[in-house]
């Protein structure tokens, strides 16, 4: 009887384990989607002025093409030697040699020229993206291609053809790679993260300010100048206003700052000791901040300019962090300690229907809606000590969670990116706190900075 029951048992716990692993991946495909595909990417060649800018443009295509998350990367090891440069280069795949008696037949080689090089074995790819790049009238000038290889017929194999041209530099070679690497992930329904702003905190200059990057972390520069502690950036949807928590006056206000005339906008803060974490609504006239007002830090809104103050929380407990939904509009998650320790809270934008979403272990924090508005990224530490956090997804309907991070260091403030594939946060993982990005399913690690201590931080298209 014993013997039946632990066998029960042991199969009531497998199925669970089978339902978690099995919701875990609904989440996950749900964001990112399905099998990838994979695709062979051979260098480009330079001719003239090009060549020394040709490596350039190499790398940041397989980079943007790799972080994408669509495809699987055929190895280069394995790609023939003379793979094509330009659509006169390729050739129809010939009839297979005669086998010799008691061998299969042998597969037709054209050393790279034919699609069926790159479809067969060992390569095994989908796609083929060649081209190469030259000078031209003081300019960089690169053609690019891509085919199926998995349609035979050559003039049908084609998805595309483009000129690219942009200065003789290394900036114009990396823009370049940019616009060929988008125009391929465009033929996949995928946009571009070129282009999309990381804006974030560094203490590099000394003290802590507001830093903004591309999305490879290339072209870090400084925004603020207080000497002070300067936290929480928040950036609106069209990208053009930043709102962040600045110690630069004393007690911790509301500052807003314009991306696009660099000089700051003036905003009204309630007359309290502390008033932090902004954030703006989905159609970026509002912003939603906490303010200690009544004693308790509660959650506010207000207009751009900080007038038309109301209330939407009501609790006597320390209530921060609110993101309004960005598909609905009319709902908002936040962090609440109204129960014991800091859990993420759900409710209306009038404060009604207040409902935790984290189960109540450990401490949780740091949400951030996904662009469809169905789930939350967020750090907690549920299983692990006091002060170790990592990342998580939740899909908000039906509370399921998923584990992104595992034993790696701190890992907290995630930030979607613009293509809702990826995410960006900051972990000690490797020492002092710096920023990485990673695909919704945790895997490609970039680490962006390198200097200074780096954390919040928040992604724009």
């Amino acid at each position: 009887m014993k013997k039946t029951i632990s066998l029960s048992l042991l199969a009531v716990g497998f199925l669970a384990a089978l339902a978690f692993s099995q919701s875990q991946d609904r989440i996950v495909i749900s964001i990112i989607g399905g099998e990838k595909k994979k695709i062979a990417l051979p260098d480009f060649r330079g001719a003239g002025g090009a060549t020394p800018l040709v490596d350039t443009f190499n790398q940041t295509v397989f980079d943007d093409i790799q972080r994408s998350g669509l495809f699987d990367m055929a190895s280069k090891s394995f790609y023939p030697l003379n793979p094509p440069q330009q659509e006169s280069d390729l050739r129809p795949t010939p009839a297979p040699p005669p086998a010799r008696r008691g061998e299969p037949p042998a597969a037709p080689n054209c050393g790279g020229r034919c699609l069926s090089d790159w479809s067969g074995a060992p390569v095994s790819a989908g796609y083929l993206g060649f081209g190469y790049a030259a000078e031209q009238g003081g300019q960089l000038v690169v053609f690019g291609h891509l085919y199926n290889v998995a349609v035979p017929d050559i003039a049908g194999a084609k998805l595309f053809r483009k000129l690219y041209n942009a200065p003789l530099t290394a900036d114009g070679a990396r823009k370049l790679g940019h616009d060929y690497a988008a125009d391929i992930l465009a033929q996949f329904g995928a946009p571009s993260l070129a282009g999309s702003k990381i804006y974030f905190i560094s203490t590099r200059s000394g003290s802590k300010e507001i830093w903004s990057m591309d999305f490879d972390g290339s072209n870090q520069q400084q925004i603020t100048s207080f000497r002070s502690i300067t936290t929480f950036p928040a950036i609106s949807p069209d990208g053009r206003r930043l709102a962040f928590t600045t110690y630069a006056k004393g007690q911790p206000r509301i500052m807003v700052y314009s991306t696009e005339t660099k000089r700051f906008i003036p905003f009204l803060n309630p007359e309290a000791p502390m008033n932090a974490t902004p954030s703006f609504t989905p159609d970026g006239q509002h912003i939603l901040f906490s303010s200690s007002i009544s004693g308790f830090a509660q959650i506010y809104i207000a207009d751009l300019d900080g007038r038309n103050l109301r209330r939407l929380s009501n609790s006597r407990a320390i209530e921060v962090e609110a993101k309004v939904n960005p598909k609905t509009g009319t709902d908002m998650v936040f962090v609440s300690g109204r129960g014991g320790l800091q859990q993420i809270y759900r409710m209306n934008m009038d404060g009604a229907d207040p409902m935790r979403l984290t189960t109540g272990e450990g401490e949780a924090s740091n949400p951030a809606w996904h662009p469809d508005g169905k789930a939350i990224a967020f750090a907690w530490t549920r299983g692990f000590a006091p002060g170790n956090w990592n990342i998580f997804l939740m899909d908000v309907a039906s509370r399921e969670t998923v584990q992104l991070t595992h034993g790696q260091g701190r890992n907290e403030n995630p930030g979607w990116g613009p293509d809702g594939r990826h995410l960006v946060f900051s972990s000690n993982r490797a020492g002092g706190s710096q920023i990485f990005t990673m695909l919704a399913d945790g895997t490609e690690v970039k680490q962006l900075t390198t200097q200074g201590q780096n954390e919040k931080p928040v992604w724009t298209k």
